[in-house]
Parts: C-alpha cells; sequence; structure tokens
C-alpha cells in the first residue's frame, strides 16, 4: 500500500515538474521567438561584454537557434515527445544556464537577462534563482523520464514534433520579416513617450557614495568625506571612486533623445545640432518618424513608400524627420546613393532599434503619442494617401492591448488546432488497433 502511494506521489511530482518546465520553456521561446531581432540585440549585447565582438556575424543564426529550440523543447516536454531525448537535453540546457546565470549575477556584464523578451525583466539574480528551480525540475524529469505521460502514441508523434518544427521556423521568419505581433516593448501604439520618460514618485531612486581612497604603509584603505584622515599626513590620497549603495529604478524610456542636424550644402559637416525632443514630443500635429539606425544597413525595397509619405507630408504640412545613429559622413554618402531629400537627426542606435525592428520603419505620433507604427513593407503608398490624416485610417489609434491578445489567440489557434487533427488521426488509429486486438482474441477463442 506504502509502495503504490509512494509511486502516485513520484508520478504527480514528475507531472508537476514536466508542466512547470515545459511551460516555462514554451512561455521563454515564445516571447523570444515573436521578437527575434530582440534576441538578437541581446546576444550582441554578451558578446560585447565577453569582448567576444568578432562573433557579432553570428548573432541572427544563433538567436533564431536558441528561440526555435527553446519552444520545441517545452513543447515536447508537454506533449511528451522524445521523453528520454529531450529531458537529457533539458538537463544539459539548465546546468550550462545555471553556471552561466550564476557568474552573471556576480560579474554582472549585461544588467538585463533577456530570459523572457521584453515581456518579462528579470535581474541577473533572479534569473539565477529561477534557474535553481528549474534545474531542479530537469534533474526530476531525467531520472524519471519514463514516467512522462505521451499524449501522442508511437504513431503520430513524430507528426506533431515535425509540425511543431515547422511551426516554430515560419513563425520566427515571420516575425523577423516584419514587426513582432505581439509588442511587449515601450514603444507600442497609443503608450506617451513622455510620461514613460518619466519615473513614478514611488520610484527606487538611485543612492551613490563618494568614497576616498588613501595609502598608508602600502596599504590602501577607503574612507567617507567625513572620516576622511585630512589632518593627518602618514597618509597619501590615492583616488576618489563612487560606490552604489541602491540601484535605482529606470524609466521605461530612458534614451530617447532626437538631435536635429543642420548640414552646410557646400562642405560634407553638420554646421550645428539642435536638441529637438520636446519640440517633437509636445506638437500638437502629426508627426513622421522615419527610423533607420544604421542607414548602410537599409533595406531598399520599400523605400518608394517613404518617399510617397515624405512628399504627402509636405503637401499637408506634416513634419517628417529621419532618425538615425550614423555619422555625419554615412549620412551624405548614403543622401549621395539615394537622392531623398530628408531631415535628419541623430538618435540613440538601441532607442531606434527598439522603436521598431526593420530598417526602415515608421511612426507617427501626435503630442508624443504613438498613433501608429509600420514596417517597411506595410509603410501606406501613394494611392493610399489621398486626404488629410485625419480622414484617414491611418489616424485613428488601435487598443494595442486588445490587439495582442487577438493575435496571441490567431497564433495559438494556428499551433493547437492542426495538433489537435494529429491527436484525432492518432485516437483513430488507436481505436482500430484496439478493435483489431479484440478481433484476433475472439478468433483464437472460436479456434
Amino acid at each position: 500500500m506504502e509502495k503504490e502511494k509512494s509511486g502516485v506521489g513520484m508520478k504527480i511530482l514528475v507531472e508537476v515538474a514536466r508542466v512547470l518546465l515545459g511551460a516555462t520553456f514554451v512561455f521563454s521561446g515564445f516571447v523570444k521567438s515573436v521578437d527575434p531581432m530582440g534576441t538578437v540585440y541581446q546576444i550582441e549585447d554578451y558578446l560585447i561584454a565577453f569582448h567576444l565582438s568578432a562573433l557579432l556575424p553570428m548573432a541572427v543564426p544563433v538567436a533564431f537557434f536558441l528561440c526555435g529550440l527553446e519552444f520545441v523543447m517545452g513543447v515536447c516536454m508537454l506533449l511528451g515527445l522524445y521523453r528520454k531525448w529531450n529531458s537529457r537535453l533539458m538537463l544539459v540546457v539548465m546546468v550550462f544556464m545555471t553556471i552561466l546565470t550564476l557568474y552573471l549575477a556576480i560579474a554582472n556584464p549585461v544588467k538585463d537577462c533577456g530570459c523572457f523578451g521584453d515581456a518579462v525583466k528579470l535581474t541577473n539574480w533572479q534569473t539565477f534563482y529561477k534557474n535553481i528551480v528549474l534545474l531542479a525540475f530537469a534533474i526530476i524529469v531525467f531520472v524519471y523520464h519514463e514516467r512522462i505521460k505521451n499524449i501522442f502514441t508511437g504513431k503520430t508523434y513524430w507528426m506533431a514534433f515535425l509540425y511543431t518544427l515547422l511551426f516554430t521556423v515560419a513563425f520566427l521568419i515571420y516575425n523577423y520579416r516584419y514587426d513582432p505581433v505581439v509588442d511587449f516593448r515601450p514603444y507600442r501604439i497609443g503608450n506617451n513617450i513622455p510620461e514613460l520618460m518619466k519615473l513614478p514618485p514611488d520610484a527606487k531612486q538611485h543612492i551613490a557614495q563618494s568614497v576616498l581612497v588613501y595609502e598608508k604603509d602600502g596599504v590602501e584603505q577607503e574612507f567617507t568625506e567625513e572620516n576622511y584622515p585630512w589632518e593627518d599626513e602618514s597618509w597619501t590620497f590615492v583616488r576618489m571612486d563612487t560606490k552604489t549603495i541602491q540601484e535605482g529604478d529606470e524609466p521605461p524610456i530612458a534614451d530617447f533623445k532626437i538631435v536635429e542636424l543642420l548640414f552646410d550644402d557646400d562642405t560634407s559637416d553638420a554646421y550645428a545640432e539642435a536638441d529637438i525632443t520636446e519640440e517633437v514630443l509636445a506638437d500638437t500635429g502629426y508627426v513622421f518618424l522615419m527610423i533607420s539606425p544604421v542607414l548602410q544597413d537599409m533595406s531598399q525595397s520599400y523605400i518608394s513608400h517613404f518617399e510617397d509619405v515624405l512628399n504627402y507630408s509636405n503637401d499637408y504640412h506634416y513634419k517628417f524627420y529621419c532618425l538615425t545613429s550614423s555619422t555625419v559622413n554615412d549620412i551624405r554618402a548614403w543622401e549621395k546613393e539615394n537622392a531623398v531629400d530628408l531631415n535628419f537627426c541623430r538618435t540613440d542606435e538601441r532607442a531606434l532599434k527598439t522603436i521598431i525592428r526593420t530598417n526602415p520603419g515608421l511612426l507617427l505620433i501626435r503630442n508624443g503619442v504613438i498613433i501608429n507604427k509600420w514596417a517597411d513593407v506595410y509603410v501606406p503608398a501613394e494611392e493610399n494617401l489621398t486626404a488629410p490624416l485625419q480622414s484617414l485610417p491611418y489616424s485613428k489609434m488601435i487598443d494595442q492591448k486588445e490587439e495582442d491578445i487577438k493575435n496571441i489567440l490567431w497564433v495559438s489557434a494556428i499551433f493547437i488546432l492542426p495538433l489537435l487533427l494529429i491527436k484525432g488521426f492518432d485516437f483513430g488509429l488507436f481505436r482500430r488497433r484496439e478493435e483489431e486486438l479484440r478481433e484476433r482474441k475472439t478468433k483464437k477463442k472460436d479456434n
């Protein structure tokens, strides 16, 4: 009796570990796959922090591989596909990630671990603690992988796995080619940029302390400004350091700044720069912001549509700026190659890459509120720009939260319904097999 209870208890423990581990991997893989370029930028941050800049060209394929692997492993764990090999792989991944995140928590080379993309922000220590729990689950499913329940039989589990793999690849490619179908970033439609640049009243403040380092008899010692030995000539001042006492909160948008470049037609230099951030964000009219983090990397496929919007904004007296992080020389070189008369402004590259993932992209704001945004393929063409913005659907702000929920439901349906069909087919095969076995048993009895 006790053995049976112990067996039932272990079965429940394995199932709980399997569900929580699988669900975490699916969620983590999904939120990163929905925004693969965000994962690319996170990997680039890690490579730079570890002084591996030579590997930056590998960021895109590595991001695709990691996002896809995580999602597929999570689905396999939830459905019980390839239990033996998947449990082994999960254990290897969790051992590696636990060791890595311990180092990240101690050294802190990158503040945001990026394990849940922009959907959920965790500190490096929070990520490490999370991985300790997941590692325990991974050990349980590794040891007792045979107790994991199979959702599909051996006749069809390969179909479920193949469909999961094809869905993941297609989903990654779609989100890479276009803007993410679910927007977790602070530059969502409907967000007020100036408000998100401020900290709330209850935010944790950054606290730092100046530390004076003095040396005596070859030994260095730290003092504060209240107790440093200014009267003792036996101490020699070495340096002053700033020590962080408490890490402060950062506003959701901390690096958005628009610096207008004014060019001299006779030279290749900008003869003046002007910070127009407040002016642009306080503008009561419509303002178009063309986003191109690096001009030399800009796709030319839909550049004519941006020219259409530029001409349209000139006709209806809307402001149009091109925000880039490129140098003045690169801007001049791009202008000569493309012969497009844009009003260029300089903005932080990471901020531009966060606003929209395609290069180029387009943002429409009014009073600092994001009214609309377009990936390059969706930028309105000339034939659609036939009236003032207030008369066109482009100025009608959507409910981004509602849109995200709708897209999640659509994506879930596209993923789950085929799996249900496979399960139905699997169930039919199973029933037919059971009937064949019964018939054989009946014939043996009759003989």
